[in-house]
């Protein structure tokens, strides 16, 4: 598929004609000084052109017939990126007049991003009005953060009545190098823990556990975090509060001081990171401080995502400090031996990454956490995101009956697990068959002991397994005091750990507890029916006499030995008010693919 991808930056634009798949480039054009005096535009990475052009929709007229042009091209559908999706836009989008205006409503929230954005969009629909264009956006990624990731300590009423909280951005180019790093390393996403650092003009450092988001620097706009160019990053609130009173700013005065004032400009008087280095090795010593804040501050935001993952394998670095900057990638990466991440000299200084070459392997080798630089790709990401809304429509096409149920806390034990608590010889007594072959409730129970409570009369399932493991809600885990990661049955490393009393004695697990993704059990037979593979991710909108809802991030579970079911917990099945088994059906959405409860 050919997509033209539209990036509308403040005073530039970047369009680019791409095969969705392999990310063949077919024409681009950068305008640059849109707004300014001397508008030029570069096609195809030639000279700077002039250019009449005062506005964004203005450029976008003016060389739209030269990205058409190339002998090849015939354009299929439109990719815009957008910053700012607020809590409405998880996912990426096909525009209608209903979404323009969502995204102009959100303009609040990103006022330098947003409206420039959607400038692009309305151009592009005007133009090539025939065909599909798609939005995707900057914050979607970050639409997995934990609630204790989005929240800021504030009256619960404010955050509340103005949408305040922590979405996060680059989200596009964290999603890409996310993946690339994982097909680098051989490894499924979905096992991995990766800090990956996107360092430009805008930084943002984001921990990616297990293919998901769980933090990000960004924050409710893209000004908290890391140094930038122009933006400050983190900074006490009492200090805004003081520049307040002594300068006599009012809003617009203090926005302009943190967004165009701050950051490398404010801390060296440049803010282009070559600029700062070529300053910094001429013996300039407010260069070389501004340098050692902007390392110090990514280096601390790398050590505190590895705590909060519990460990790292592998940090990564993009954007165009992250992949051309051996400097910055030496300094940040000082005294991470801690983490197992060692920078092998030598590979860091000859490191050159592109598309062909979109990964170099910086680190020492046989390191415990390796250190990656990554091309990033944001245009080929944000083609594969369009071709991906307009096929999924078409992936389901018959409707079948699937059961939702709800999996109860419950334990699996080793054959080790069922002595220590029930005796010597003791083997597992099936007291009724589960809906899963094989899978059986025992007449064993066990009281599980946390920090805080203890829950007694909790359920064995059978038959015996090689590691220990406790699947609870997230009632369950406030009252016993743990904080349990959502993740997939079997998916144990790094959670943490609970003490299992029996009748015969105590066991403590040093980790085991998860809160089970919601998930959906199939065949091979039954994944080819609906058009989804083993692992992926779809939503579920449940259709029930006034609690309709809908459950994002649903993992498809696919095995020989499965039996078509969907399982969510306790507590999803409350707020549905499912009882006992519930009837659905596979259906297809606009953008993914549905599980919908029939009714009766």
């Amino acid at each position: 598929m050919q997509v033209l991808v539209v990036n509308c930056g403040s005073s530039s634009l970047k369009a680019d004609v791409l095969e969705s798949r392999d990310g063949a480039r077919l024409s681009r054009a950068r305008v640059e000084r849109i707004g300014e005096p001397g508008v030029f535009v570069r096609m195809d990475g030639g000279p700077p052109e002039g250019l009449e052009a005062g506005d964004h929709a203005a450029a976008l007229a003016a060389v739209l017939p030269r990205l058409l042009a190339p002998e090849g091209v015939r354009l299929d559908a439109v990719g815009h990126r957008v910053v700012h999706g607020g809590e409405r836009f998880a996912d990426p989008v096909e525009i209608d007049a209903a979404v323009e205006k969502e995204i102009d409503q959100l303009a609040s929230l990103a006022p330098l991003h947003n409206p420039i954005n959607l400038a692009g969009i309305r151009a592009a629909r005007r133009a090539l009005p025939e065909l599909p264009q798609v939005a995707v956006f900057d914050t979607a990624f970050h639409a997995t953060l934990p609630p204790r990731a989005q929240s800021y300590a504030l009256p619960d009423g404010l955050s509340r009545e103005l949408g305040i909280r922590r979405y996060g951005f680059h989200g596009t180019s964290h999603g890409w190098v996310a993946a690339r790093a994982a097909e680098f390393l051989g490894e499924d996403l979905r096992r991995l823990r990766l800090v990956t650092c996107h360092l430009g003009n805008g930084c943002s450092a984001a921990a990616v556990e297990f293919g998901r988001c769980i933090e990000t620097s960004m924050g409710m706009t893209p000004l908290e975090g890391l140094v930038m160019g122009t933006r400050s990053g983190d900074v006490d609130p009492g200090v805004l509060v003081a520049v307040l009173r002594r300068e006599g700013l009012d809003a617009d005065g203090l926005d302009a001081l943190l967004n165009e004032r701050s950051g490398l400009l404010g801390l060296t008087g440049a803010s282009d990171m070559r600029d700062v280095e070529e300053r910094a090795a001429a013996g300039d010593e407010r260069a070389r401080a501004g340098l050692r804040v902007f390392c110090h501050r990514v280096r601390k935001y790398v050590g505190a995502y590895a705590a909060v993952m519990g460990g790292v394998d592998a940090i990564v670095f993009t954007g165009g400090i992250g992949q051309n900057s051996a400097g910055v990638r030496h300094r940040v990466s000082q005294r991470l031996g801690f983490l197992g991440a060692r920078l092998d000299e030598d590979r860091n200084r000859d490191a050159r990454v592109d598309r062909e070459h979109p990964v170099a392997d910086v680190s020492v080798p046989h390191g415990r956490a390796r250190i990656l630089v990554v091309a990033t790709d944001e245009a080929h990401a944000v083609a594969r995101a369009v071709e991906g809304v307009l096929h999924e429509a078409g992936r389901v096409t018959a409707a079948e009956d699937i059961g939702v149920a709800i999996s109860a806390r419950h334990v699996h034990l080793t054959a080790e697990a069922v002595e220590a608590l029930f005796g010597a010889g003791h083997r597992l007594t099936p007291r009724r068959e589960l809906s899963q072959p094989g899978q059986f409730a025992c007449e064993e129970r066990v009281t599980l002991i946390g920090p805080k409570r203890r829950l007694e009369g909790v359920s064995v399932v059978g038959p015996t397994r090689d590691r220990c493991q406790v699947e609870i809600s997230r009632s369950d885990e406030f009252h016993l005091g743990v904080d349990a990661p959502i993740r997939c049955s079997g998916d144990l490393d790094g959670t943490p750990g609970v003490t299992l009393e029996g009748p015969a004695g105590r066991l403590t697990l040093d980790e085991g507890v998860i809160c089970a993704q919601r998930h959906i059990h199939m065949t091979p037979a039954d994944a080819e029916r609906f058009g989804v593979a083993h692992r992926d991710v779809v939503e579920v909108a449940l259709d029930t006499a006034g609690r309709d809802l809908v459950f994002g991030d649903v993992v498809v579970r696919v095995s020989p030995g499965f039996a078509l079911e969907m399982h969510v917990d306790t507590d999803e099945g409350n707020a549905a008010e499912i009882e006992g088994d519930t009837g659905g059906v596979l259906v297809p959405t606009g953008r993914s693919v549905h599980l919908r409860r029939r009714r009766g």
